[in-house]
């Protein structure tokens, strides 16, 4: 079984490091990108995903803004929080807001990240 992934990151170089890595495994793939939470949202309904990515900081509306809503647009797509600022509030506040886990992006993503996303498709 694939499971569908959308990207949510202002950066287009974040999303299209994430895709470039998220191709090189079969069980995953890439149904959609967002540069903000807004965007994220509206493109809930037309694409379905299993889990979304989600940046922390965006303009427009940033990661645990959209999580609040994304849980409860769709609860049972699974959500992760990718950011460079992660810390013990964010967390909080993340599981708070229906996210499974948040993810550094200093850290290795062929490490955490992929733990991560194999936990939550299972």
């Amino acid at each position: 079984m694939t499971h569908r992934i959308l990207i949510v990151d202002d950066s287009s170089l974040i999303r299209s490091s994430l895709r470039s890595w998220i191709s090189g495994y079969s069980e995953w793939e890439v149904c959609g990108e967002a540069e903000n939470g807004r965007i994220a949202v509206e493109k809930l309904e037309e694409l379905h995903p299993d889990v979304v990515i989600l940046d922390f900081q965006m303009p427009v509306m940033n990661g645990l803004e959209a999580a609040q809503q994304i849980s409860v647009l769709a609860p049972r797509t699974a959500m992760v929080m990718f950011t460079m600022h992660p810390s013990g509030e964010l967390l909080k506040a993340a599981l708070q807001a229906g996210v499974k886990d948040v993810v550094s992006k200093a850290d290795r993503i062929s490490d955490h990240l992929s733990t991560v996303l194999r936990d939550i498709c299972v």
